[in-house]
């Protein structure tokens, strides 16, 4: 009897052992990052990107906040017009009028057996002017006009990457805050990891890297016949702790249009977690063995608190949880979340449910449109 007691309350140290590991060895590093200064007289010829499908509305609304922003240096802003059927070939016309910088490839056919965004954006690249890329989406709009200044900033001699964080707009509703918090925790590993040493994604939201990588890495050809991970898995590829640097700074950052009902978040998180699977090994097994940990410390905890280690239990909670506090907060802050933290324990506990709402696109057949 005693053997079977003992048994959630060694899953409880052992899986928050591995939980304050990670958050000692790795998130801490977002928390306490100091941002560096960026050499902003440093103007690199920069190619902005943004790839559109039927997206018209989206266009119109933020598309202008990439057209004025403050950069003296050769730039441009290249939207890929991907067989659209509303009105966007008409609204980039109307806009070039007033932008020079404006560009625009237009596609009129699919690509066959590629689906997803891969094509329309390998085109965008092909035809970018200059080397350093700057990648975000139709339906983003940048913090400030120093967004594409604060990024390109970054690209110091030896790197080849630079990620940055692509929030999004805050609205009423607890799917927003869901959503808001997922955005956030997956920014606290990636950002984190790449800190530690570790990188392994970035989001097309707020990306960007050299034109020459993307040749070097053959572009998107390991993976070209899935939907997703023109982002994360092409990162993955090629990312390494010496090629890769982040910007935090929130006049860098871009925000985007929340899904607009739940239906719309749980495809869209089903497309992103199919990649997952495609990761480098010892980025599949970093990741998994963190999720497993998280998945399974509520449970134990749950049983442990009806057994005679009950005080056990509430020490182990404690000290996870004061360390947690500690680092969400801070790293809340730095990326604009706060005002998620004062329920930050309730958001960590649905990542319970979280794990097995979202547990079937592991093995699922992903999705083939990309907007």
């Amino acid at each position: 009897m005693e053997i079977i007691l003992w048994l959630p309350v060694s899953i409880l140290l052992f899986t928050a052992g591995i939980q304050v590991f990670y958050y000692l060895r790795y998130f801490i590093l977002l928390a306490l990052y100091k941002k560096k200064e960026l050499e902003l007289s440093r103007e690199n010829a920069v190619t902005v990107i943004v790839c559109a499908r039927d997206e018209a509305d989206e266009i119109a609304k933020n598309l202008p906040g990439i057209l004025v922003q403050d950069y003296r240096s050769s730039h441009e802003v290249l939207v890929v017009n991907d067989n659209s059927m509303d009105d966007t070939k008409y609204l980039l016309d109307g806009l070039y009028k007033d932008f020079k910088q404006l560009h625009v490839v237009e596609l009129k056919q699919e690509a066959m057996h590629i689906p997803g965004k891969k094509f329309p954006l390998s085109m965008g690249i092909k035809s970018a002017k200059h080397e350093v890329l700057l990648l975000t989406d139709a339906d983003c709009i940048p913090a400030s006009e120093h967004w594409l200044s604060l990024m390109q900033a970054a690209f110091k001699p030896g790197i080849e990457i630079v990620l940055g964080y692509g929030a999004y707009k805050e609205r009423k509703g607890l799917l927003n805050w869901l959503v808001r918090f997922d955005t956030f925790h997956t920014a606290l590993q990636y950002l984190s990891f790449a800190l530690g040493g570790m990188p392994y994604m970035g989001v097309g939201r707020n990306l960007a890297y050299k034109k020459e990588l993307f040749f070097k890495q053959k572009g998107f050809a390991s993976h070209h016949h899935l939907p997703g991970g023109d982002d994360d898995l092409f990162i993955n590829g090629c990312a390494t702790d010496q090629n890769t640097a982040i910007v935090i700074d929130k006049d860098a950052f871009t925000y985007s249009t929340p899904p607009r009902n739940w239906t719309e978040w749980i495809n869209q998180k089903e497309r992103h977690n199919a990649t997952g699977k495609y990761y480098k090994k010892k980025h599949k097994v970093v990741l998994g063995i963190y999720l497993a940990s998280h998945f399974f410390f509520y449970p134990a905890f749950i049983v442990t608190l009806f057994t005679h280690y009950w005080l056990v239990a509430l020490i182990t909670f404690g000290t996870r949880f004061l360390i947690q506090a500690f680092v969400f907060f801070k790293s809340m802050k730095k990326l604009g979340e706060i005002d998620l933290f004062p329920f930050f324990w309730l958001w960590d506990v649905w990542m319970f449910f979280y794990y097995i709402i979202f547990m079937s696109s592991i093995w699922k057949k992903p999705k083939t449109q990309w907007n």
